[in-house]
């Protein structure tokens, strides 16, 4: 899949290992050191995929991203870095960022960042309704490949909670997601999810709603809820004949990960709670 990246990170020895890996993907990489310099890049070159680290001389990434914006409207960015902060994850999100990548990353997760800024459009049109640490509102296309990088924004979000509890949010929220935008949004990137995250003193706090009609919790056969006792993976064939991913166990896995799980009348919107014991607050 060809195309054109910009990499820029004043680490050397970083920029030129990543751009070594993606030149042996195949694609056509420039790196440089700073902000200005890219720009210069961005202005004579047809470039696909910017990819910044944020904390850099003459000009930081988020400046970055906004002038390459202004030059190039189409232009794809992802986020890399190793000193994020909340409100540095609610500016990329502001900056319509595809993916955040924090150091130290996979290769593999950067390999799958870049193939999805370039073959997925959704992942650039991601509307930002509220922006605070403590209450981020986003609306998702429904485009089951946009789930991958929601999940690293939100999860930059949560950085101060122990690493137990990030899990167990995170793999939550990933199943939810799917499920909304597979089965409420019948993953049609014209409909979109509501995703709101809401940081409490003692909790945290989800809401998703897809613009589906809602189902019967205990009678979706597609989820391992409505497993009878004696056939437990009863659901894997049901999801294999309707054609769906592998999957169905986001209900019972919310039922066990997270302290309390609640759904709307027609079951189109969900709230998912997990408690926090003394984690500060983040500022506001």
């Amino acid at each position: 899949m060809p195309g054109t990246l910009l990499v820029v990170d004043d680490n050397d020895t970083f920029r030129t290992l990543i751009s070594q890996e993606l030149r042996g993907d195949g694609y056509r990489v420039i790196d440089v050191d700073d902000g200005p310099t890219a720009l210069e890049v961005v202005e004579r070159e047809p470039v696909d995929v910017l990819l910044t680290d944020i904390v850099m001389p003459r000009m930081d990434g988020l400046e970055l991203l906004d002038r390459a914006l202004a030059l190039r409207p189409g232009i794809r960015t992802i986020v890399m870095t190793g000193q994020g902060t909340v409100n540095t994850v609610i500016e990329a999100f502001k900056k319509r960022a595809c993916d955040f990548l924090s150091k130290p990353f996979k290769i593999e997760e950067l390999r799958n960042a870049v193939e999805s800024a370039l073959l997925h459009t959704a992942l650039c049109d991601i509307e930002v309704v509220s922006a605070t640490p403590r209450w981020i509102e986003i609306r998702v296309p429904c485009d089951l490949h946009a789930v991958g990088p929601i999940h690293n924004f939100m999860s930059e979000l949560e950085g101060d909670l122990p690493a137990s509890t990030r899990e167990a949010i995170g793999a939550c929220f990933r199943e939810m997601l799917a499920n909304a935008i597979e089965h409420g949004g019948k993953c049609d990137i014209s409909k979109r999810v509501t995703i709101r995250y809401v940081r409490l003193k003692r909790a945290v706090l989800y809401s998703i709603k897809d613009p589906g009609e809602g189902f019967d919790v205990e009678q979706a056969a597609h989820s391992a809820m409505a497993n009878p006792q004696d056939q437990p993976l009863q659901h894997v064939k049901v999801r294999q004949e309707m054609g769906l991913r592998p999957g169905g166990y986001g209900i019972l896995l919310a039922s066990q990960m997270i302290d309390e799980l609640v759904y709307n009348e027609k079951c189109n919107e969900l709230i998912f709670v997990k408690y926090l014991d003394d984690v500060p607050l983040p500022p506001t």
